[in-house]
């Protein structure tokens, strides 16, 4: 997410904060970089223009130039003015009305992940004290309806489809019916989409809007298509009228265009962001914590929130005094590590640590896959005491594991090289590598 352009503005703050004087022209050519940087990321170009130049308002001035570190206070001034342009530094306002039943219209091209992200959504509500229903109105896109049932049971909602001939008014506002006898209190209308913007959908939209009066309309907008999402967003806010938007695949190979436009060109927020494939891969927009993220600062808050939800605090605490006793072992670590995978991708969560991004980490997830596979091949006994895993079980594990010796060999040295520093912490012993005097 975002690397191209967090690399490019890296290299521009690389000639800023190296100096230890600034003069106006530095300043002037390192914003020329973050202009082509931004430009690049397919970000709107009068947005560009008006970024840069509240940026050089403030940054040229003699409380910069004179500062003790004036490379670092352009680099804020560039973080609190991307911030800005995100949505400001309050935090997401996703407040809904209890309507009985209250009623989210997605509305969006086909493409873009809207039928997913109804369900997804539906997660996040469900998560926060609601009862929601998933709504299939799209009659026009095969197996449509059947792909909104398939959803609803995998993350256990109910959901209610089009009768045969139904139009889509008609099964909304049998929906609504149901849902006052059946005690849910929130619809998610998961409208028909185009392969681009024509006027028999937006018609079907605009009439869906007028009689249903729902209490909010979320555009659902693909991040990989930069400057195409906010032309659709203008088209949207204008012909149907919307309340926010939800940025689909952010977890790709997305330049940053659509997220940095958005809010400044159609003045609406992005409440929600996609983050990955799984049901609960669904997360509020804030808009300091992704600026953060793009400026490669990392994001220790998300870092924290997902750790909190993929780890059992007891379970934590009893792993702690393992630790400490060394006497943690292969079924331990196996443990963790699948609470680790329930956190994201290993090199997002990386890129979440201050300065990881600038680390220099090649991490490949197949490694993570490799070490999950050899412990699975040990015998319960083997991962207790792998002290007696000698030559002829490894090659029995490496068998089972589709790995090969060397790579069962790496991995036994390296846990008993971690069980021993914790030993020589235990003991108070000094631990080689760190600095004399280091205490934990």
């Amino acid at each position: 997410m975002f690397e191209q352009l967090t690399n490019r503005l890296n290299n521009a703050f690389r000639s800023l904060t190296s100096r230890g004087k600034l003069t106006t022209k530095n300043i002037k050519d390192g914003l020329q970089e973050v202009r082509m940087a931004l430009l690049e990321a397919d970000v709107n170009y009068k947005i560009v223009k008006q970024f840069i130049q509240n940026v050089e308002d403030e940054a040229v001035g003699d409380k910069v130039l004179s500062s003790i570190t004036p490379g670092q206070q352009v680099v804020k001034i560039v973080h609190d003015k991307l911030i800005d342009l995100l949505g400001g530094k309050a935090p997401p306002k996703i407040s809904l009305p209890r309507s009985n039943p209250t009623v989210i219209m997605l509305v969006g091209l086909q493409g873009s992940g809207k039928t997913t992200h109804a369900a997804k959504l539906a997660v996040w509500l469900r998560n926060h004290d609601w009862n929601p229903t998933l709504v299939a109105l799209d009659i026009y896109r095969p197996a449509a309806a059947q792909q909104i049932q398939t959803l609803a049971k995998q993350i256990g909602v109910a959901s209610v489809l089009p009768s045969f001939m139904e139009q889509p008014l008609g099964t909304a506002q049998r929906a609504i019916k149901e849902a006052k006898t059946n005690g849910w209190d929130v619809l998610i209308l998961d409208t028909a989409g185009r392969l681009q913007i024509d006027d028999q959908m937006m018609r079907e939209l605009e009439q869906l809007q007028f009689k249903l009066k729902p209490d909010a309309v979320f555009l659902v907008v693909d991040a990989m298509t930069g400057q195409t999402a906010v032309d659709v967003g203008y088209e949207f806010a204008r012909r149907v009228g919307i309340d926010g938007f939800v940025l689909t695949k952010l977890d790709g190979d997305a330049k940053g265009g659509a997220a940095l436009s958005l809010r400044a060109v159609v003045g609406k927020p992005i409440l929600f962001v996609g983050t990955g494939e799984k049901p609960d891969a669904l997360e509020p927009f804030y808009p300091d914590r992704m600026a953060s993220r793009i400026l490669g600062l990392g994001d220790v808050v998300t870092l924290v929130e997902k750790a909190q939800k993929a780890f059992d605090k007891k379970e934590a605490e009893k792993m702690k005094k393992k630790f400490m006793r060394a006497e943690f072992t292969f079924s331990d670590f196996l443990n963790q590590l699948k609470q680790l995978k329930k956190m994201g991708s290993f090199e997002d969560l990386v890129k979440m640590i201050p300065g990881g991004s600038k680390m220099g980490l090649d991490v490949e997830e197949k490694e993570l896959v490799y070490i999950e596979a050899i412990i699975n091949s040990m015998t319960i006994q083997e991962r207790e005491n792998p002290d007696i895993i000698k030559g002829s079980r490894r090659k029995r594990i490496a068998r089972g594991s589709g790995t090969s010796v060397n790579q069962v060999n790496r991995l036994l040295k390296e846990f008993f090289k971690m069980r021993e520093m914790f030993k020589r912490m235990r003991s108070g012993k000094k631990i080689p590598g760190l600095p004399l005097g280091f205490k934990f």
